[in-house]
């Protein structure tokens, strides 16, 4: 990415509680090595030996089966290491390994988890239920009473039936109507058991399963893959984590009232260009309080990274943004990240049209900060009133040093201002020609792309952003927290 010209110039470091200087000179980043572009292709393939190893452990240590029950005990044997498998493939998919975040981006990673979970629930309620069955016809017993044989004299079964309870409930509460009535902090701590689902069935597996009771190598191949899975999950999700929140010092600088619904919080830290974070991409952060330490909230970056802060905007639209007005300087910060490719770096040329709605706006000031300051800019805001165009400030001081940019503020409701291909080619008649950015709720970005599609602009021009954890093809969202 060129550098290009920025902003403004830094000045001195601000006392702690104060607001500091958000136009400052970006130093351009590095590419992406190219092991990131081959990341995929490794991945793909490590998957497919991992499954390869699957089907030859089911197909070296299968015991012939014959008489009633032997086709369906059968069947749920393979249902059963096929759905595990998957699970761990659901794990991995969100273990933020970077290379694969980097390359593939973490809103595809977590689409493809949401598309493979339901799946890893109907392979492992398949095995349950042939396996009870076949069980149930060899013995010539009623169903009923063979699960309660199992429940009751097999030995890690009933921790494994709690195992499965809990991954099904995790499968139920991410279904999109339940996700709509549930407050985030509510789905988070849900989903969070599908990790101790597949923990409960694993002494059940390598204890009863007769792939692992009598050939070792088959246990140990299992065990490698598990250590694989949690090992991934526990170095990215939460040792690296962990030790760059310590080595670069991160804590609340400032926190800064940007309307009356929705703060800024400055979080300063030593060497944070290390990080190489890039305008417009994500953190999950954890603030360490009693209140609020257990618990991890991704929001964007509403403001170019530097060596000395990072900062967030977030609108009040639930109990942890709400609470995040009371955070106090010196508090403590741990950030998963960088993640995301919502970035200046995506676009394929020198015209470039944003478009934020409502508190959209801030992974959208965040990538103005790393466009050249001769890359011709739109950005067109649409907000219900005035009082709701949150760093409109910044963005006119930006705009006045910008020969390039023009801004554009679309305050009404939406019959003033429809977002539809007539409307974008009257406001930027050349808008087919550019990489077009949009944040802002579901309907917006939708709107956008659907207009985008009428005016004939590659999907592939269209980068795009949504703050809602409801949405089926976005992350573990609320206001302001981003995505894709």
């Amino acid at each position: 990415m060129s550098s290009g010209a920025r902003t403004g110039q830094r000045r001195a470091a601000p006392r702690p509680g104060k607001r500091p200087d958000v136009l400052r000179t970006r130093p351009g980043l590095p590419a992406a090595p190219d092991a990131y572009d081959r990341a995929p292709a490794v991945a793909l393939w490590l998957a497919s030996l991992g499954l390869g190893l699957v089907v030859g452990i089911q197909l070296a240590t299968r015991s012939p089966l014959s008489g009633p029950g032997a086709l369906p005990t059968e069947l749920g044997r393979w249902c059963a290491l096929l759905g595990t498998y998957a699970a761990m493939l659901v794990v991995l998919l969100v273990a933020r390994i970077p290379a694969l975040e980097r390359s593939v981006g973490l809103d595809r990673m977590v689409a493809y988890h949401r598309r493979l979970g339901p799946a890893v629930i109907l392979l492992i309620a398949a095995h349950v239920l042939l396996v009870t069955i076949g069980y149930a016809m060899s013995e010539s017993v009623s169903f009923l009473g063979e699960s309660w044989t199992f429940l009751s004299t097999y030995s890690w079964l009933l921790p494994a039936f709690a195992g499965f309870a809990l991954m099904v409930m995790a499968g139920v509460t991410s279904w999109r109507v339940a996700r709509r009535r549930m407050k985030y902090e509510t789905w988070w701590v849900t989903h969070l058991y599908l990790y101790l689902a597949i923990a409960l069935a694993y002494m059940h597996q390598i204890s009863v399963g007769q792939q692992f009771v009598t050939h070792p190598w088959a246990r140990w191949i299992w065990i490698g893959l598990y250590v694989i899975t949690f090992g991934a999950l526990l170095v990215f999700r939460v040792g690296l984590p962990l030790y760059r929140s310590l080595h670069h010092d991160l804590r609340i600088h400032a926190v800064v009232r940007e309307s009356p619904d929705t703060v800024s919080v400055w979080i300063s830290g030593r060497g944070l260009d290390a990080l190489a974070v890039r305008g417009g991409q994500f953190f999950g952060w954890r603030f360490l309080t009693p209140q609020m330490w257990w618990e991890s909230h991704p929001y964007s970056l509403s403001a170019g990274p530097d060596p000395r802060y990072l900062r967030i905007t977030v609108k009040d639209l639930g109990d942890h943004s709400r609470s995040l007005a009371r955070l106090r300087p010196g508090t403590r910060v741990v950030a998963e990240g960088p993640y995301g490719v919502f970035t200046a770096d995506a676009r394929h040329g020198e015209r470039v049209v944003l478009l934020a709605g409502g508190v959209g706006i801030t992974p959208i000031r965040a990538v103005l900060d790393d466009l050249p300051a001769d890359v011709r800019t739109d950005l067109l805001y649409r907000a219900p009133k005035t009082q709701a165009l949150i760093l409109h400030k910044e963005l006119e001081a930006i705009a006045a040093k910008r020969s390039a940019l023009r801004v554009r503020y679309l305050v009404g409701n939406r019959r003033d201002y429809p977002i539809d291909a007539r409307t974008l080619i009257y406001l930027v008649p050349d808008i087919q020609s550019a990489d077009i950015y949009v944040c802002g709720p579901e309907s917006f970005i939708h709107a956008v792309r659907e207009a985008g599609h009428v005016l004939g602009v590659p999907a592939h021009k269209v980068h795009h952003e949504a703050f809602s954890f409801h949405s089926p093809d976005t992350y573990e969202l609320g206001s302001g927290k981003v995505v894709r």
